[in-house]
């Protein structure tokens, strides 16, 4: 193609499947939340969301490796992807902001201090303080205790921040021509994100079991899962990318200076490590 020429896609039905996808994964989301019995639907709107990405990713390595892309497509990829991690940031940022909202402001004002602290008149026996094992009302169980940020959540911030390195090394590797190397690096990034998940999953499981910590443990209980269980979820995605582009690797899709959607993944895994480096200070530590 020429330099100045410009791909028009075909007409594609996946946006429009996905987008139905990702609304019936969050009507199960929110009907699990409020009746708890529809796990099933949850199931097959995150198996319809897979099922879609995998098709429509395929159709865009089949759509490079037919030369249809030029320059102004990669810059378009680059922004989109850009503006991608963008609204993930505030999607994060809204969440964050509700935890530091109810730290800062609604404890303090329950507990009798600053402009609003007329609120203590409501519980006046509530002690201000966090983590909130005891919540003002007393129909709401709080946990039993919290994690140590010094165990299982170290153990995964360093998984994710060794995973950053090794993928950083992959990335370099696969832009100097050394496949191998990036193949190599880019399964233990891979193994590191698996078992980041599993640590997860036995965090999870301790907390249910033996600390209380549950969705319905109170304020507490609902920004751990909600903080935690999102940014879970953007770890199995991008597990799942990488595992995706250690395949590609293996077939030789990339070459060193054409190699966006490796590149594309590098920065969204990086941006879930971030992520998790705020999560750990502020949910586990301080």
């Amino acid at each position: 193609m020429s330099g100045a020429s410009y791909y028009v896609p075909a007409t594609s039905r996946w946006p429009i499947l996905g987008s139905l996808a990702v609304g019936l994964l969050m009507i199960g989301l929110g009907a699990q939340l409020v009746y708890g019995t529809t796990a099933l639907v949850i199931a097959i709107g995150f198996l319809s969301i897979v099922t879609v990405m995998a098709f429509w990713f395929r159709d865009v390595i089949k759509e490079s490796h037919l030369g249809l892309y030029n320059n102004q497509m990669d810059r378009s990829f680059r922004w989109g992807m850009g503006w991608f991690i963008f609204s993930e940031v505030m999607f994060f940022a809204a969440f964050f902001g509700a935890l530091f909202y109810v730290r800062t402001f609604a404890i303090p004002w329950l507990g009798g201090e600053g402009t609003k602290g007329v609120s203590a008149l409501l519980w006046p026996n509530f002690i201000a303080e966090w983590p909130l094992l005891s919540p003002p009302d007393a129909s709401i169980s709080g946990p039993d205790n919290v994690f140590s940020p010094w165990q299982l959540p170290l153990v995964n911030t360093l998984l994710l921040v060794t995973s950053s390195i090794t993928l950083t090394i992959a990335h370099e590797a696969l832009k100097e021509g050394h496949r191998s190397v990036c193949r190599n690096w880019l399964a233990g990034t891979v193994l590191l994100g698996c078992c980041f998940i599993f640590i997860q999953g036995v965090e999870y499981y301790e907390a249910y079991q033996h600390y209380g910590i549950t969705l319905e443990a109170g304020i507490f209980g609902s920004t751990f899962f909600i903080l935690t269980g999102f940014h879970g979820v953007h770890v199995i995605i991008g597990t799942l990318i990488l595992m995706v582009m250690l395949v590609r690797v293996f077939r030789g899709h990339f070459s060193d200076s054409q190699h966006f959607a490796f590149e594309a993944s590098c920065w969204y895994w990086h941006f879930v490590d971030v992520v998790w480096l705020g999560l750990f200070i502020f949910v586990y530590v301080v």
